[in-house]
């Protein structure tokens, strides 16, 4: 068995290496994980410059590899050049949720869902917490039965799971809850400033806004101290609205229209 693992908050983030030793246990492992965070970059990749590859050692690991580019850079260039017959990726632990519509913007959950796409089960995993002083080691435990019961009962490949963990102790977790995706917006502040040349420019803040979350929401779930198990697809079509858009855009649009 054989696991890609990657993250986005960088080769030296310390849920890359909690969870690294606990996979190596259970599979051969292999990293390819980004040279800094690269958090928040989505599924972004590097098509406008070259992206640099440095291979390097860690004691898990058959082969480690740190990339000058994207989470999802390290999963496409992890599957295609890298490494061979990789059986699953797991992209973290993130140092922080990935929950509800957060997922857009992770590069965490975007690394998992590259490898849906290039055809490999993939397990996505986020530690709540934003906290310097966290501890990985449940979580990374927790991820390894995660992956163990993927290797035994398998896993959807045009779906990714996406597993977040409340920052509790072992003990004071209630347990475990499969769920969708919640509601997760933020303020937006966007607080101007000046450089030294007096040029304006803008940096990004703001905090969660506290919404109402259905009950079998992941935002819901960890709130009240359960692990998330969300599965996530990556087909986004409303089905539900193909015939009602059938109806009306054949009504009221034509092709000969279209310039008039």
């Amino acid at each position: 068995m054989r696991i890609l693992l990657t993250n986005d908050d960088g080769i030296h983030a310390r849920g890359l290496h909690s969870l690294a030793r606990e996979l190596s246990s259970i599979a051969e492992l292999y990293v390819v994980a980004p040279d800094r965070e690269r958090s928040g970059t989505g599924h972004s990749i590097t098509v406008f410059e070259p992206i640099r590859v440095i291979k390097t050692s860690m004691n898990e690991a058959k082969g480690a590899w740190i990339i000058g580019g994207t989470p999802v850079d390290c999963v496409k260039l992890g599957l295609s050049r890298l490494v061979d017959e990789v059986d699953y990726v797991v992209s973290g632990i993130n140092h922080g949720p990935n929950l509800g519509t957060d997922v857009l913007y992770s590069g965490t959950v975007s690394a998992a869902a590259e490898g849906v796409i290039m055809g490999v089960p993939s397990i996505a995993v986020s530690l709540n917490s934003y906290d310097e002083d966290m501890e990985f080691d449940f979580a990374a435990k927790f991820t390894r039965n995660v992956v163990r019961v993927a290797m035994k009962r398998g896993i959807e490949k045009k779906t990714l799971i996406n597993v977040n963990i409340p920052p509790l102790d072992e003990k004071d977790i209630k347990g475990i809850r499969i769920t969708k995706l919640g509601v997760r917006n933020y303020d937006n502040l966007f607080e101007e400033r000046q450089d030294p040349r007096g040029n304006t420019y803008y940096w990004l803040g703001g905090g969660v806004i506290k919404e109402e979350q259905e009950p079998e929401s992941d935002v819901l779930a960890t709130q009240e101290g359960y692990i998330s198990i969300t599965p996530i697809h990556l087909d986004l079509t409303d089905y539900q609205l193909i015939q009602k858009y059938r109806k009306s855009f054949s009504i009221y649009l034509s092709v000969s229209g279209a310039t008039e």
